[in-house]
């Protein structure tokens, strides 16, 4: 059986409110200063749960991830009714991986024994860097003490952890990064998320950026910091299976790899996405993003739904190409074929394979090479014209 074979649903549900916004950060999520009516919003999560699972009867639940937002700003209860509402309208599979997303505040880590007595088993920090300037510049509201005193209660409380850092950070040096990686790597286990810092539109770092008050590296010293994280991870043991997440072998994050696989899963809550195969048709789901007008929606007509549009055979191959080629296992032509009724064009992959950006492996796997990944957008556009 291929590796894109293994059937998998993931389930994701979004919890969209932080205590601030992030100035870098341009995910669905809102800052609301009145308290949250957590259990009004469990129901609806339930509403829409039981809805969406209507519309894939039979299916075996293999992972959930609540993510956010700051999912660890939800009560345990609340996580233990969403998690309920699950089981209850699905079947979940005895081993799923159950993740949620936190942020690493002494305060949110009293929560962790109540989470996984609610049922998670699997915890993602929001580090994003491990000193107290760069946290300060980034926004977040910790301190570098107070997150490796969350990752210490983590790694008490569960099986399984994992901790994102942001590098490519203002003046940040090859050499200083060097070493906070060997330090977060001695503190990780075995998952890390190393995202590089990118200037969003719509974001304060956009403005600030353009104003030319945030200056981030060049590309050079961008390059210097990529190829820095991939030689020092895969050197102590956690090399990358996708472009910015690290792991030890078995230890690689099962929900992302299905979005990776282009596999199917469902998108619960404010601004969730979601890839549903009804009726032989993939349907590309979308939810309502503003909080509030979601959970109107929810409660008048059981979801949320604003778009849910047929994805055509083209679509699903070029969405399958960008996402496959994300992984270091990289993607079988013959599923791209299956999908798209049509070969990759084998000039395109003799030409990358001469540039050194791709290699094809004796199965007839297609893998971006080290080279190739901060080329990946060039390599996935040429190979999908």
């Amino acid at each position: 059986m291929s590796i894109e074979a293994k059937e998998a649903f993931g389930v994701y549900v979004h919890w969209p409110f932080c205590l601030s916004k992030c100035p870098y950060c341009d995910f669905n999520s809102h800052v609301r200063h009145a308290e949250i009516d957590q259990e009004r919003f469990a129901r609806a999560f339930a509403r829409e749960i039981e809805t969406t699972a209507a519309r894939t009867p039979g299916r075996e639940v293999t992972s959930i991830f609540l993510g956010g937002g700051t999912p660890s700003l939800m009560r345990p209860q609340t996580v233990g009714a969403i998690l309920d509402a699950i089981g209850k309208y699905w079947r979940v599979a005895r081993d799923a991986e159950v993740s949620l997303e936190a942020n690493p505040t002494s305060v949110e880590a009293t929560r962790f024994a109540g989470y996984r007595a609610a049922g998670v088993n699997r915890v993602s920090l929001g580090v994003q860097a491990l000193d107290d300037a760069s946290l300060k510049s980034l926004g977040r509201l910790h301190t570098a003490r107070e997150a490796l005193d969350a990752v210490a209660i983590a790694r008490r409380s569960f099986d399984r952890y994992s901790f994102d850092l942001i590098y490519a950070r203002p003046d940040q040096t090859a050499q200083a990064w060097t070493a906070e990686l060997k330090f977060a790597i001695s503190e990780a286990a075995e998952h890390l998320s190393l995202y590089q810092l990118t200037i969003e539109p719509d974001t304060p770092f956009f403005g600030l950026h353009a104003a030319g008050k945030l200056k981030t590296p060049d590309e050079a010293i961008a390059r210097a910091l990529y190829d820095v994280t991939q030689d020092v991870c895969a050197a102590q043991g956690l090399p990358s299976y996708e472009i910015s997440n690290h792991a030890r072998p078995g230890a690689e994050c099962r929900h992302n790899l299905v979005y990776w696989r282009g596999q199917e899963y469902a998108g619960i809550g404010p601004g969730a996405h979601g890839r549903l195969d009804i009726g032989g048709m993939r349907h590309a789901v979308a939810t309502e993003k503003r909080p509030e007008t979601w959970l109107m929606r929810v409660e008048a007509q059981g979801h949320g739904i604003v778009s849910d549009e047929l994805l055509n055979s083209e679509q699903r191959a070029d969405e399958f190409l960008l996402m496959g080629l994300r992984l270091a296992e990289g993607i079988d032509p013959q599923r791209y074929k299956a999908l798209s009724g049509r070969s990759l064009d084998p000039h395109r992959i003799a030409m990358l394979r001469e540039e050194g950006t791709i290699t094809v492996d004796t199965g007839g796997r297609l893998r971006v090479t080290k080279e190739g990944f901060p080329l990946l957008d060039a390599v996935v556009a040429d190979l999908a014209a």
